[in-house]
């Protein structure tokens, strides 16, 4: 649960699940929180915001207490929209309200939805500043995953109509730099053509989307289940990324481009041997069966669509007049794909660490790691012999 908007005092979060035992520090969150801040394309406001991370229940001396996990992560920019954002009645002379809504964004539909009068009341909160909340949990949920040799990442595939080349299958080793790289992909050779058209875009009053590639390696296969609709992870992570603000679609591996090909072509065959037990030399599933983790990297893709605040606005409708109008310009990204990848990430870890709990789940961190080495064990056990 998070809660807070884009220029109130802060953003805030409450994490339940986690058990007791896990070893956690505020610089294991603070180090995520910085990445969603880089990427080249960001506007004024990550130049304001130096997110940090204050955990104000659920931890004692670093380690986890099972207890509830609350988060505080400060604005920075609150001390200038204190009138604007104040939770008390604002006294003397009132705020204008903000009355043009941004095509593409939650400002009409929310002010219909809500009955209010002032889109300012509905972008605050649906603004993407929320998702630093997100980030923090899910750099909790890292640290859950990484005690069980998970490992998440992403990266850019995708700005506008540039996309990276692919030339091989990626190991956990490849992303190492991807942080270095400020778009945050792994295309050297087409980062330089990237960055020429945000540069272009932002010149433009325009805004630029594209896509991005989320990868964990190490989960355990059966994770999720088949055994029904709301339990199959397939699911549950396309949920999670499309409630990424602005993310448009969603495919888990060869995704849609599988539509148009032959089950020969798509499907993992698979093969098995004494030493290392059942594996694929493909991974064309996104390491997706039936709803559950086969044991292979889980790839998941997003499309995430330009940002709707345009320095050179749309045409829109003032809703206290019914007069055609500009939309309204507020500080923003020309293009903001590197840092979605980051939340993009943050959900991916979120989903992994609810599933790994659901199945090996216990009060305190040993009693999961117990649970999860005899999972293993049972899981070696039942292999088949190959004779020699």
């Amino acid at each position: 649960m998070t809660s807070g908007e884009s220029h109130g005092p802060e953003l805030m979060a409450i994490v339940e699940g986690i058990p007791a035992g896990l070893h956690l520090q505020a610089r294991d969150i603070d180090k995520d929180l910085a990445r969603r801040q880089l990427g080249y394309g960001r506007g004024g406001r990550m130049r304001i915001e130096t997110d940090r991370a204050n955990i104000t229940s659920g931890v004692r001396h670093g380690v986890t207490l099972g207890s509830p996990i609350g988060l505080r992560i400060v604005n920075s920019d609150w001390k200038t929209w204190r009138r604007t954002m104040g939770a008390a009645p604002v006294t003397g002379p009132e705020e204008p309200p903000v009355t043009v809504p941004r095509p593409g964004h939650a400002d009409l539909a929310g002010l219909l939805k809500y009955g209010l009068d002032d889109i300012r009341s509905v972008l605050e909160r649906a603004s993407a500043r929320e998702t630093a909340a997100r980030v923090a949990v899910g750099a909790i949920a890292r640290r859950l995953l990484g005690e069980f040799g998970v490992q998440v990442f992403s990266h850019v595939v995708q700005i506008g109509n540039v996309k990276a080349g692919r030339r091989r299958t990626l190991t956990v080793h490849d992303f190492k730099k991807v942080d270095s790289s400020p778009l945050r992909t792994l295309d050297a050779a087409r980062e330089k053509t990237m960055k020429a058209l945000i540069g272009k875009a932002g010149r433009e009053g325009d805004s630029l989307g594209g896509v991005f590639e989320v990868m964990a390696f190490g989960a355990a296969p059966g994770l999720g289940s088949c055994a029904s609709g709301p339990e199959r992870l397939g699911g549950r992570l396309a949920g999670a990324i499309m409630s990424i603000p602005a993310i448009k679609g969603v495919e888990v591996g060869g995704g849609f481009a599988t539509a148009g090909k032959r089950g020969s072509q798509v499907h993992d065959e698979i093969f098995f041997n004494n030493e290392g037990g059942f594996f694929r030399h493909t991974n064309r599933a996104g390491g997706l069966e039936g709803g559950m983790t086969t044991g292979e990297p889980v790839v998941v893709r997003a499309a995430m669509k330009p940002i709707p605040t345009l320095t050179k606005p749309l045409k829109s409708v003032d809703i206290s007049s019914g007069a055609a109008a500009p939309a309204l310009k507020e500080r923003s990204d020309v293009c903001a794909v590197p840092a979605a990848a980051v939340v993009g990430e943050a959900m991916v870890a979120i989903v992994l660490a609810d599933a790994m709990l659901a199945k090996f789940g216990g009060d305190n961190i040993e009693d999961v790691r117990r649970s999860y080495e005899s999972y293993q064990r049972r899981l070696k056990e039942s292999w088949p012999r190959q004779s020699s």
